[in-house]
């Protein structure tokens, strides 16, 4: 199937978009075709410029724009340090009518152009149709073939045809235009972390830290980052992302708790507690070996001389420590006291000793 037209675009990104809006209002018929369904796809490019907006006040679009969700940028800074910033650009100083660059996603800055260009009689928007080549009369561009999401395939004749097909242009290569291509030494990662509901950050700021470079810059409900990296580290980086994702779908089993380990100190024990003690090792040494079974009541003997002894111990300590006083007052005596704190001394580390 053959059609005609006055001019046709190939894609309808924001170029094809706001060409094909003052074309129609013009009276020109355009016809835009758009290989996707709709205009949902993200991180594309979302600024939209001081000059941009007053092109958009010129096409009476300046408040229904406004009305979209979208949050503003009015500074840049480098932070220095953990508590400071130094501005290197601020937006607000500029003397135009909107002094700051306004980040809004770009489906909804497309649909607001493409309702406003469907308004106009002479305008045409084919979405779900991608151009798949270029007609040729005489040695010229006579229009474009094109293939729907259904697999049916037409033509369209035109006096114009215009690529706005993005990067990997089809009417660019198939017109034998060639771009001048400058190599470029990173690779930019882009992705999201969301961002407090209170926050109102309205400065792009690059972060540099142990030679990695990012860009932070506030969306609505998120931060979108550009990850700098060097040329060449993409295939690490996605295998250490897809190393991740991969231990988060299946975490690792939680080891087996240890069992508590015993203290190699054995417990003091209090004197008034040995007689119960020895009571219960008396009913457990009936229990297996009868009531007169002798090992049993010589282990409960030797627990109670070790509790008595670590009281005994107490008491010297304790006795010990009022001593010195009265050792120094006695001393002019004849110094007896003094004598006497030896033995206990000695008698305190016997008693410290068979404790331990």
């Amino acid at each position: 199937m053959t059609e005609r037209t006055t001019c046709v675009i190939a894609g309808g990104g924001p170029a094809g978009m706001v060409l094909g809006l003052l074309l129609a209002r013009a009276g020109v018929d355009v016809t835009v075709l758009e290989k996707h369904a709709d205009f949902l796809r993200d991180f594309r490019g979302d600024t939209v410029h001081p000059s941009t907006m007053d092109l958009l006040d010129e096409l009476g679009l300046g408040e229904k724009f406004a009305a979209l969700p979208q949050s503003t940028l009015t500074e840049i800074a480098f932070p220095v340090g953990t508590d400071d910033q130094v501005t290197i650009g601020d937006l607000r100083r500029l003397r135009v009518r909107h002094p700051y660059i306004a980040i809004t996603p770009q489906w909804d800055l497309l649909t607001l152009l493409a309702q406003s260009a469907e308004a106009e009689p002479t305008f045409t928007l084919r979405m779900r149709t991608e151009v798949t080549g270029l007609l040729r009369e005489a040695g010229r561009i006579s229009g474009v073939r094109y293939r729907t999401e259904d697999g049916d395939t037409g033509e369209i004749r035109a006096d114009l045809t215009v690529a706005c097909d993005g990067r990997h242009s089809t009417v660019r290569r198939e017109s034998g235009l060639r771009p001048r291509e400058f190599p470029v030494p990173i690779d930019a990662w882009w992705f999201r972390l969301p961002r407090d509901p209170g926050d109102e950050t309205s400065t792009l700021t690059p972060r540099m830290h142990n030679r990695r470079f990012a860009i932070v810059i506030p969306r609505e409900g998120y931060y979108q980052i550009a990850y700098i990296a060097k040329k060449g580290e993409d295939p690490a980086l996605r295998a250490g992302v897809d190393g991740r994702r991969q231990a988060s779908r299946h975490p690792a089993e939680p080891p087996a708790p240890l069992a508590p380990r015993r203290s190699a100190v054995p417990r003091r024990r209090r004197a008034r507690d040995v007689p119960a003690r020895r009571s219960r090792n008396q009913s457990r040494g009936a229990g297996r070996r009868g009531s007169g079974d002798v090992a049993g009541r010589a282990t409960a003997a030797r627990r109670c001389r070790h509790a008595d002894a670590g009281a005994g111990a107490r008491q010297t300590v304790a006795a010990h420590r009022r001593r010195p006083a009265v050792a120094a007052s006695a001393a002019p005596a004849g110094g007896r006291a003094g004598r006497r704190s030896g033995p206990s001394t000695r008698r305190t580390s016997r008693a410290g000793d068979a404790v331990r």
